[in-house]
């Protein structure tokens, strides 16, 4: 009734200079009113005077506990809000769930596995929209910064399975997208950390296996993968030289056997459907149903018990 008398419905507050939008995505009881808004024409990328825009105010008042604005964040997406958008100071839709998962790896094992769930469903519909997670988050010409969601998986895929499982599914680069190899490769950091001051058998196998799958997932995207070849590990290290075998295992077999040409279909399809997820994209392409298969191998990973939740850092070792 307002707006149909002329209320400006982008108006900023005086004090925090919050438009009803943001005021709206910042809690899911105010769906409702945020589906009005951007109903009637509220701008979904107005920024407020620190540059953050409703799907920024949304993620930054989810803690993945108390407060989930998972259908916030799914609906501004579909309404046009820019996944890519960024603060003054830099912070964005992605490093927002850096933060969150760095909060889980500190939690309980409660506490984690709830706000994993969270992460994982607010991490799927950003990447539905196009989200660069691999994208380094330190500005230009700076060194120190916060690490990328790809890279923060990457270095603690033994707690943060899932999110390193989707992030591989979806074609998320294994390498700083911005610098490339320069800045980060997830091969070797996966490589280095796995075991890393792990003395208990059974687990060391179980890490291991993990490394595996992730490195398997993300030869689907990249067959070819840029390998170092050699892998510096500490003397000291009781599974130096199981990682050393792995390794030298991986850089032989890609040396003489170059990936086969149905691997580098598949990954050329599959960069050309993305964003992900890509099933009714695949289910859609004119082909058998064994190819349509072929183009989805994460539909036949099996996780093993425990392999599907978040764990905090203190508990693991």
């Amino acid at each position: 009734m307002l707006a149909g008398h002329g209320a400006d419905i982008d108006k900023r507050g005086r004090i925090h200079e919050s438009s009803p939008l943001d005021l709206a995505s910042e809690e899911a009881v105010r769906l409702p009113c945020m589906r009005t808004l951007l109903d009637i024409g509220a701008d979904v990328n107005a920024r407020d005077k620190n540059g953050k825009t409703p799907l920024l105010h949304a993620l930054a008042s989810s803690d993945g506990l108390t407060v989930h604005n998972i259908e916030n964040i799914r609906l501004l997406p579909q309404r046009g809000s820019d996944v890519h958008a960024a603060t003054l100071d830099g912070e964005t839709a992605v490093s927002s769930l850096v933060f969150l998962v760095k909060e889980a790896l500190e939690g309980s094992v409660e506490d984690a596995a709830e706000i994993g769930r969270f992460c994982l469903r607010a991490t799927w519909l950003l990447l539905a929209h196009g989200a660069d997670t691999s994208c380094c988050l330190a500005p230009d010409g700076e060194e120190d910064g916060e690490p990328s969601l790809t890279l923060t998986s990457l270095e603690h895929f033994d707690r943060i399975f899932p999110l390193a499982v989707l992030l591989r599914q979806s074609g998320a680069s294994f390498h700083c997208s911005h610098h490339r190899d320069s800045c980060w490769t997830g091969y070797r950091l996966k490589l280095q950390t796995v075991l890393l001051d792990c003395s208990d058998v059974g687990q060391a196998a179980e890490l291991l296996g993990q490394a595996e799958v992730l490195l398997d997932l993300a030869r689907v995207s990249s067959p070819s993968l840029a390998l170092p070849l050699d892998l510096p590990m500490p003397h000291q290290d009781p599974h130096a030289q199981t990682l050393r075998n792995l390794h030298q295992q991986v850089v032989v077999e890609q040396e003489t056997s170059p990936p086969f040409l149905r691997c580098l279909c598949r990954a050329f399809i599959r960069g050309h459907l993305q964003p992900w997820p890509l099933d009714d994209k695949v289910k859609a392409l004119p082909l058998p149903d064994r190819l349509k298969e072929y183009l989805r191998p994460e539909h036949t990973l099996s996780p093993k018990p425990g392999w599907n939740c978040f764990k905090p850092q203190h508990t693991l070792r």
